[in-house]
């Protein structure tokens, strides 16, 4: 299709958007297609999941509950040939930064002049903690890159004027998946707890039964109370972040047991939220969901106040708390200037209480809806565009000759962006045979590879220490 042509199709109404996300865990698949949802509701969306050794498994995507008009597996090279193909109008990055430096490269090379190619849009799935100038460099040459908050849209730009490197992609919104209904209190004390354990934080087995073993004390404490261990995954799944201690295996071995008004619980963070009247954790972006809703929220100090752990994100919250003064019947409100900095504002506030209508198609009348006004406004001002320039990301073989390479090699990339031989597969010249036997290595290669994780390697630390 001609530049003309695709300028004519973008001035077609808005109805014949077609959107794509990439993602690569269950997490960023969550943001990525609820983020395309409030920034072109109501259109077409195609999910892609990039293939690695955290692409969720159908459980997963069940249990996060957004669905997608198709949605297959790629490769980053298959990806790339798949927007060259179907010529979307919007591609939406919900992957770790490398991967989204690759898809960029990637794009530079199917489109290294003005050209009318897809607006690219990315950002982060929760609350930046780590890797600040890491990730966002990573992230450099997409067409937006989303801020979750006013904070982290002042530091994105920091990081990006710092080193030189335009910083206009930057565009504040709010995390696509704050809402639900707002808290109602049954009454004066919690009948239901819910502590939202993380896959990686903490990381240490002991740590980890530690928190376990004070969430079952709690419920032993206060026999009139539920209390919940939301976890994020079964036992040999991954998530954002690899779990090699997973809460289920450490369930069995709390002293006593768990009591009876303690237990393990999946499901839909949203669901879990609609009957909490507490929620705990280390440093979980599920905090920021439940002071949304203005539920009372705990974020542990137990294991003290560390960046290892996140939770020096919450400074100033007026969150942070220890198993102890929760048991003591502490239920911690969120400090307001606290949430509206980090673009939480409680339900029943005002500004962001319909934020739940944006995910659903709210339209622009809706005041609530403002959150992503911005990012909309800009979206389709770069799709009136006759074309857009190439993208330009940070890191080039001038400014990171040594970094860059490998970070392209990863995703199957030379070092100028285009796929390397044999990279791209598009099965049309296999069997169905070949294509389910390919597709049955792929899992069982990434079952060894969890049970190598979650198995073997504790082992053989633990034999190390010896």
């Amino acid at each position: 299709m001609s530049v003309s042509n695709r300028s004519a199709q973008r001035s077609a109404p808005r109805a014949s958007l077609r959107v794509a996300v990439l993602a690569d865990s269950d997490t960023r698949w969550k943001w990525g297609a609820l983020t395309a949802r409030r920034l072109a509701p109501g259109h077409r969306l195609t999910g892609h999941l990039l293939r690695g050794r955290a692409t969720p498994t159908a459980r997963q995507l069940g249990e996060v509950g957004v669905q997608a008009d198709r949605l297959t597996e790629v490769t980053c090279a298959e990806f790339l040939a798949d927007i060259k193909r179907e010529q979307y109008d919007v591609v939406v990055l919900a992957l770790v930064g490398g991967a989204v430096q690759a898809v960029l490269h990637g794009v530079r090379a199917l489109w290294p002049d003005p050209a009318a190619r897809p607006v690219i849009v990315t950002g982060y799935v929760g609350v930046v903690y780590e890797k600040l100038a890491d990730g966002l460099l990573l992230r450099h040459g997409a067409d937006l890159v989303l801020a979750n908050s006013r904070h982290d849209a002042e530091r994105f730009r920091a990081v990006y004027e710092g080193v030189g490197a335009d910083a206009g992609s930057v565009t504040e919104t709010v995390l696509p998946f704050l809402d639900g209904a707002a808290y109602e209190p049954a009454g004066s004390r919690a009948t239901t707890v819910v502590f939202a354990v993380q896959p990686s934080v903490p990381e240490s087995r002991a740590d980890r039964a530690y928190l376990l073993e004070r969430a079952a004390g709690h419920a032993r404490l206060h026999p009139d109370r539920e209390v919940l261990v939301k976890l994020r995954s079964r036992p040999g799944e991954h998530t954002t972040h690899l779990e090699e201690q997973p809460y289920q295996r450490l369930a069995g071995k709390v002293p006593g047991g768990l009591p009876a008004n303690c237990r393990l619980a999946y499901g839909n963070m949203g669901e879990v939220l609609d009957g909490t009247d507490l929620l705990v954790t280390v440093s979980s972006t599920a905090a920021l969901e439940s002071l949304h809703r203005g539920i009372p929220t705990a974020v542990l100090t137990d294991l003290g106040i560390r960046e290892a752990l996140g939770n020096h994100h919450f400074l100033g919250s007026g969150c942070l708390a220890s198993w102890d003064q929760l048991d003591a019947g502490l239920l911690p409100q969120g400090d307001p200037e606290w949430l509206a900095a980090q673009g939480v504002a409680p339900l029943g506030a005002g500004a962001a209480a319909g934020a739940s209508g944006a995910s659903a198609g709210a339209d622009a009348d809706d005041p609530a809806a403002d959150v992503f006004a911005a990012a909309r406004a800009r979206l389709a001002a770069l799709l009136e565009l006759p074309g857009l320039p190439p993208v330009t990301p940070y890191y080039t073989l001038t400014t990171a000759p040594r970094y860059l390479p490998g970070i392209l090699a990863r995703h199957h990339l030379a070092a100028d962006g285009t796929p390397l031989p044999g990279a791209a597969r598009d099965g049309a010249d296999e069997s169905r045979l070949r294509r389910r036997l390919r597709s049955h290595l792929r899992d069982a290669a990434r079952g060894l590879y969890r049970h190598g994780v979650q198995r073997v390697a504790p082992l053989i630390r633990r034999m190390g220490e010896l």
